[in-house]
């Protein structure tokens, strides 16, 4: 009796986050997977099945959406994991301003992204641009970072990475910090050097650290909207489009049960990517 008494107890602690979990995540989904198979108004709608889906996927504009999400999350991801790397490790050696640092580091973070991407806008302008103006100062003639369709989308990416790099710093210096000093210590008397330091035990032993930013920049990229529509709103042509501003846009134009179906489409998306190179990222882990 008391056992059970305690089992009912405990499970009492569960029912606010259930509740919360269950009317901010469950319901809408439900909802939405519903209204994805209608063409709906806010006073308004019609059960069509999966012709919202059919219509999604001939949309002109979709493959070149689906192919640079793909790039923009893979170069997002890719260079967060590389600097934040470094940055950890050089933020975790014996250095009188690193406090100073971390803090700096992590403040772009702390800036709204809306706000980044007006800014960084008007710095990558072809002509009156800080950044164009300080290449002409070198004698380097600078492009037209926003309206060169070969580069638009990498200059949205750095952007994102500027921003993002931070939060993967901070996991990183925690994922360092963790790692016990004995093996430092072990490694030093052996006769290893600082390259023998980072590829040999902080490498291999704040895995952990590197795969959550792998996850969490990769998903945030396949997600990435408000910064890419801050600065380019998808242009030049197609060129920065990416799934989540087509579906925005079929949201502006009106067709609500179809950009309702491309956000079902893009979580699916997400899923499938996300939770594969989880298991793979997983099983690569090295126990302390």
């Amino acid at each position: 009796m008391m056992q059970l008494t305690k089992k009912i107890y405990s499970y009492k602690f569960l029912l606010p986050a259930g509740i919360i979990y269950f009317t901010f995540f469950l319901l809408p989904t439900v909802i939405s997977l519903f209204f994805s198979l209608t063409r709906w108004t806010l006073t308004d709608w019609e059960f069509i099945g999966f012709e919202n889906y059919e219509m999604f996927f001939t949309e002109s504009s979709l493959n070149i959406g689906f192919r640079n999400t793909l790039i923009y999350a893979v170069v997002t991801s890719g260079l967060k994991v590389i600097f934040g790397l470094l940055l950890g490790v050089f933020l975790c050696t014996e250095i009188k301003t690193k406090g100073f640092l971390r803090s700096m580091v992590f403040f772009p973070n702390l800036l709204s992204t809306i706000a980044v991407g007006v800014v960084f806008s008007s710095m990558m302008h072809p002509s009156r641009g800080i950044i164009n103006m300080g290449l002409k100062v070198l004698g380097i003639k600078g492009p037209d970072w926003l309206g060169n369709t070969n580069i638009a989308l990498f200059s949205v990416a750095l952007t994102d990475v500027w921003k993002g790099v931070g939060v993967a710093t901070v996991i990183y210096i925690a994922g360092i910090m963790s790692i016990p000093r004995q093996y430092y210590e072990a490694l030093s008397i052996d006769g290893g050097d600082s390259w023998d330091r980072f590829w040999n035990v902080t490498l291999p032993l704040c895995r952990p650290a590197m795969n959550s930013v792998i996850i969490l920049s990769f998903i945030g990229g396949l997600r990435t909207f408000d910064l890419v529509w801050a600065m380019t709103k998808g242009g030049p042509g197609f060129a920065t489009d990416l799934i989540a501003s087509i579906i925005y846009k079929q949201y502006q134009a009106g067709f609500y049960g179809l950009s309702t179906a491309g956000n079902v489409i893009l979580f699916l998306g997400v899923s499938i990517l996300a939770f594969p190179l989880y298991k793979y990222l997983s099983r690569s882990e090295v126990d302390l």
